[in-house]
């Protein structure tokens, strides 16, 4: 099955229709497919091959590079710039790029012939090129490394129709339509900013993209112009609402939700977003599945504290014998690069293995409860550090924190805690606060004061490297 260039459709049937707006240049979707279509002459140019590797920032000359990637029929290769470079170079070598393009403030000095600047494209002298006119739905638009909280990346596959349907979903589940505005401040090389991207071309609607997350920015922001939603992970929602109750200043009225992903709301919080007039959209979603497949509506989220909701519409869902999440949906990647079986031996019947344990209420509303692979066995306990950190993180003065598992010769395995806090930690008074809230086995054995807790683009806690610390 084809599908038509969305930017093409665009530009024809809504031209004057605000595409992109960066805070500095606006660009209608006319406008948009101009400037793509220029710039993928420019790639031409190049002769990068049918992928290219993108280093960018949420500006606006990465966004139009994708953009260019795309319609020109290639797939974008998304590299995350927080990597090293051998790491970089690992992946550019699993995808055999011939050309990566860098955004200028990107470059680094060890950058061989194989990296282009964004400058030096725009300062090719080509053609316009003739954009292609549709795609085949089962063909690859981008390939976007898996955020690695286990330290192993892989190159996930995501096909147009697998942005298509999970578009579709958000759009069913959000009521979005083309007078939305979408505030894209997540990494646009991260499935969360890549999303926004791919529905303001399938919606028709605008994407403010922002550079940097600076909750001052982004409260004039939201105060000031006709944003309806942005993305958010549960540090970002927590900052900006500390902001709003520093400043007093209230979001514009055309503002909707806080679309939360990468984690859920404690009560507190939930509570304070409730008092100040932000409702939050809850939602559960991965790279494989071209972001969320489960959320939950705004106004069931105090009745059900801790939920990701239920499943969007093209999705199925079920728990196996095991307590592991089952889905099926059109949005699930057809593979992982190189790794032809990797795919197949996460399948049961046709229901993919997330790798997320979970459990459903009565009603139908997921809770996760933590990674399969993150769990501890504790004197044969099963113990889920998301459910100790929920706990500790209503104690005072902790900002942060991130439970994993120590090797014990008598337990197995023991919890110890990784505390972010503004004061000192008393290790008897945060053991006796865990024996009032939670069973004895799952209360931290040691809390190790640090100063910020190891994460990955999309705000995910890497327990593996504090794992390393012990």
């Amino acid at each position: 099955m084809q599908t038509q260039n969305w930017l093409l459709k665009q530009a024809a049937t809504q031209p004057n229709h605000l595409a992109v707006d960066d805070g500095n240049t606006r660009l209608t979707f006319a406008q948009l497919r101009d400037y793509v279509a220029h710039i993928a002459g420019q790639l031409n140019h190049l002769a990068p091959g049918d992928k290219v590797g993108l280093l960018a920032t949420n500006r606006l000359p990465g966004y139009l590079a994708a953009l260019a990637i795309i319609c020109s029929g290639r797939t974008v290769v998304w590299l995350n710039w927080r990597l090293a470079s051998e790491e970089l170079h690992r992946q550019i070598a699993d995808s055999q790029l011939r050309c990566c393009l860098v955004a200028d403030e990107l470059w680094r000095p060890e950058m061989g012939t194989e990296f282009t600047s964004l400058s030096d494209l725009l300062a090719v002298d080509a053609a316009p090129a003739t954009l292609a006119p549709s795609f085949a739905s089962d063909q690859v638009a981008s390939i976007m490394y898996t955020s690695g909280t286990t330290g192993k990346p892989k190159g996930v596959l995501q096909t147009f129709g697998n942005h298509f349907y999970s578009a579709v979903s958000s759009a069913l589940n959000l009521g979005l339509t083309n007078q939305d505005e979408w505030l894209c401040v997540a990494p646009i090389f991260h499935i969360s900013g890549f999303s926004i991207m791919m529905r303001g071309l399938i919606y028709g609607m605008t994407v403010r993209l922002v550079a940097k997350f600076r909750p001052a920015a982004i409260e004039q922001i939201l105060a000031t112009e006709p944003v309806t939603i942005m993305s958010v992970v549960p540090f970002m929602l927590k900052k900006l609402v500390g902001q709003r109750q520093q400043s007093g200043q209230k979001y514009r009225a055309t503002f909707r939700c806080m679309l939360l992903g990468g984690g859920t709301l404690d009560r507190a919080s939930l509570n304070q977003c409730r008092q100040l007039g932000i409702p939050v959209v809850q939602c559960y979603g991965m790279t494989e599945t071209c972001s969320q497949v489960v959320a939950l509506r705004s106004s069931d989220a105090l009745a059900k504290i801790g939920s990701v909701g239920q499943p969007l519409f093209t999705t199925q869902l079920k728990l196996s014998a095991d307590g592991e999440i089952l889905l099926k949906t059109p949005a699930l990647t057809p593979g992982y690069l190189n790794l032809p079986a990797k795919l197949p031996a996460k399948l049961v019947d046709g229901w993919y293995r997330t790798g997320d344990i979970g459990h459903l209420d009565q009603d139908g509303y997921l809770y996760i409860d933590g990674r399969a692979d993150e769990m501890m066995i504790s004197g044969g306990e099963n113990i889920f550090p998301q459910e100790v950190e929920q706990v500790y993180l209503q104690y005072p003065g902790i900002r942060q924190l991130a439970v994993v598992g120590q090797p014990n010769a008598e337990w197995g395995e023991v919890p110890v805690a990784f505390v972010v806090s503004d004061q000192p930690l008393d290790q008897a008074a945060l053991t006796a606060y865990g024996y009032q809230h939670l069973a004895h086995y799952k209360v931290p054995h040691r809390y190790i004061r640090v100063t910020t807790l190891p994460m990955n683009a999309s705000g995910k806690i890497q327990r593996y490297l504090l794992r390393k610390q012990l």
